[in-house]
């Protein structure tokens, strides 16, 4: 039995006066979803990254038509880079005179075979999505610290977490992100900065409902708790709570949504 997708819940105002940095966030996913609700949450000022300009152009301009926030700009940034991710620290810290809020969405997965992986394919998923987390984070906690204040947070999977066939490489990463919040966490708490991990399960968006056939996706969705899979904004809530100061006494810990039945 598949639970009825709720209504669009309106901003509350959580992110009010804030600033916030999205990596990956050019896409039909989770990324953009939470840019969008960082806005309608009250942000003041949002910087976006992705590493394909064309698309990161046209989400900047569909968040500022979307949003009305004149206060958006984009930047290329490729996390497996390190120039590229101070570079982009660094105009968003220019731009936004502070980044109050980091929120590391990219990441990357393929589906293979352990057995049939090649050292490429693994180590480009390592390094996107779990190096790429670390960096971003390692720079802005450097950043952060002189302030003395700041939220981080990641998003995880919960394939960190539980076993699935093909997943060894995005799995390993996963949980390395979720390894990586929880002691990042620690040393952050030292100067004021709090650190954090969403762990979605299934998020269904456009891209996955092309790519995926419709058989898995219906297996998938029905393996859920509540018979469906998350939409993107539902995981993009969540990031909001822990981005907020909702969650002021909230640090290194991995927040799931939904989970599969037994």
């Amino acid at each position: 039995m598949s639970v009825k997708i709720p209504e669009y819940v309106a901003g509350h105002g959580l992110l009010k006066g804030k600033s916030v940095l999205i990596t990956a966030a050019a896409g039909a996913g989770i990324g953009f979803a939470a840019a969008k609700r960082a806005v309608e949450e009250g942000c003041r000022s949002i910087v976006i990254s992705d590493i394909h300009e064309g698309r990161l152009n046209d989400a900047v301009e569909r968040l500022k038509s979307e949003t009305g926030l004149e206060q958006v700009a984009g930047k290329v940034c490729n996390v497996a880079v390190e120039d590229d991710v101070q570079a982009l620290i660094g105009f968003a810290e220019e731009f936004c005179g502070g980044v109050d809020v980091l929120i590391n969405n990219a990441g990357l997965g393929t589906t293979k075979s352990l057995i049939d992986m090649e050292d490429a394919e693994w180590d480009k998923v390592i390094d996107v999505t779990l190096n790429g987390t670390m960096r971003m984070t390692r720079q802005m906690m450097r950043t952060m610290k002189g302030r003395g204040a700041g939220v981080i947070v990641n998003n995880a999977s919960v394939l960190g977490w539980r076993a699935q066939k093909e997943q060894s490489h995005y799995a390993a990463a996963k949980a390395g992100v979720m390894a990586l919040t929880r002691c990042a966490a620690l040393e952050a708490a030292d100067f004021g900065v709090r650190i954090n991990a969403v762990s979605p399960s299934l998020a269904v968006h456009p891209m996955l409902k092309k790519s995926a056939p419709e058989e898995l996706l219906a297996e998938l969705e029905g393996r859920e708790a509540f018979g469906r899979g998350a939409e993107v904004w539902e995981v993009a809530n969540v990031m909001m709570f822990l981005a907020s100061d909702y969650s002021s006494y909230l640090t290194g810990e991995i927040i799931s949504c939904s989970s599969q039945r037994a």
